[in-house]
């Protein structure tokens, strides 16, 4: 079993998980790349997978169905359209070629209908958790982004996270301000940018490595709580609440 990442746009990856015979993409927000991709590894392409509605992770959906009569999964709360099969909390999505079965899990905030993939050992999350960060949210509130991370926390460390951006190093930059004497954001820190210098992606990060690094799972670190409460105009008491202080300080960072 492969996972390659099928770059699109300026930072997007299209994730293409195949066993040389036949694959399944999530979030494919281009169509060229994926069915270049795919003419290329000689692949059979056999279901989509969407996490939420955004033109970036759905645009080549349309493409993709005209040259493959294939099931489109997607969330059920959103209007995506191409999708045959809708999905809520729970749900599992069986591929039978590729011997995998993907549990749903509901992880609403950055969209109101965002859900991820997982299997047990991978977590395909679109935009909800990144590498050192977490979405915008877009049409959900703090509190119910909060519980996602929280559900995404929760899952076992070696668990891989393959999201759908590169934007570690960025991120990397933000939680330094909020960390800035964490010894494993430091190397981490390193690490990321000797890949990138090499033509390599940051990507795919682990649920164990966030919890040392990423402030958004963080929340209850006494370092992360004390930047939270000097950073707040008004009084941070719980978790959510230094939750919501870090997203709103990284969204003006």
């Amino acid at each position: 079993m492969q996972v390659y990442p099928v770059k699109a746009f300026r930072d997007n990856y299209i994730w293409t998980i195949n066993n040389e015979t036949h694959a399944v993409v999530v979030d494919p927000g281009d169509s060229k790349p994926v069915i270049d991709f795919l003419r290329s590894k000689k692949l059979t392409l056999i279901a989509i997978l969407i996490t939420h509605h955004h033109p970036d992770h759905i645009g080549g959906i349309k493409n993709l169905l005209d040259q493959y009569d294939i099931p489109v999964y997607g969330p059920e709360t959103e209007a995506i359209p191409g999708i045959s099969h809708k999905l809520v909390e729970g749900d599992l999505v069986r591929l039978d070629q590729l011997s995998l079965t993907f549990k749903v899990l509901d992880i609403p905030g950055h969209t109101a209908g965002h859900i991820a993939y997982f299997d047990h050992q991978r977590l395909f999350c679109g935009d909800t958790l990144f590498s050192c960060g977490c979405g915008r949210i877009f049409e959900g509130s703090p509190p119910q982004m909060f519980r996602s991370i929280e559900k995404l926390t929760n899952l076992p460390d070696l668990t891989e996270v393959y999201c759908t951006h590169e934007y570690t190093l960025s991120n990397i930059k933000f939680a330094r301000t909020v960390e800035p004497d964490n010894k494993d954001l430091e190397d981490y820190e390193k690490l990321v940018e000797h890949k990138l210098a090499n033509k390599q992606i940051s990507l795919p990060t682990s649920i164990g490595l966030e919890k040392l690094i990423n402030p958004f799972l963080r929340y209850n670190e006494p370092t992360v709580i004390k930047a939270a409460r000097t950073r707040s105009e008004t009084p941070v008491s719980n978790e959510i609440e230094v939750f919501a202080t870090i997203r709103a300080w990284k969204d003006n960072f």
